[in-house]
């Protein structure tokens, strides 16, 4: 049996009590993009990427993550906000509901400061909120690391 290097491993789950839930060392978090922006979309999948998140998909649209979340069973997924004409408040009730998101953790996005969306936020299920300014891998594993 090969050995490994010492502290690498898998934690037991995104939930695990641990100092971060993840590592660059270990299992990589599986993250789905959802942005109407496609500069953004690149954007962010560039920066996460370069932090050790594995981006496994990107999608513009409410429909195109639905399918994409049910293929690719990512972790995490990282909702906008505004996706154009539709609500990514509502696309989170939809990930969340009957295992639409694969069990996957949501987090929302957005250019605008969370205070914009306090009451939305605290109604919808997603894990958390995130601005588009502070994204990282770091803000990420933030939120999971205290989501029930």
């Amino acid at each position: 049996m090969p050995r490994h290097p010492r502290n690498q491993g898998i934690p037991a789950s995104c939930n695990a009590a641990a100092a971060h839930p993840w590592h660059y060392d270990r299992m990589p978090l599986q993250c789905l993009l959802v942005d109407d922006s496609d500069a953004f979309l690149e954007a962010a999948r560039v920066l996460l990427q370069r932090e050790g998140v594995t981006v496994v998909g990107v999608a513009s649209n409410s429909a195109e993550a639905l399918r994409q979340a049910r293929a690719l069973r990512p972790d995490v997924i990282l909702v906008d906000v505004g996706l154009g004409d539709e609500s990514g408040f509502d696309l989170a009730r939809l990930l969340a509901k009957d295992g639409h998101g694969g069990g996957a953790q949501v987090i929302l996005i957005s250019a605008r400061a969370e205070t914009d969306y306090t009451e939305l936020i605290a109604e919808s299920p997603a894990a958390g909120f995130l601005a588009k300014s502070e994204l990282s891998a770091r803000g990420i594993g933030r939120i999971l690391g205290h989501a029930s």
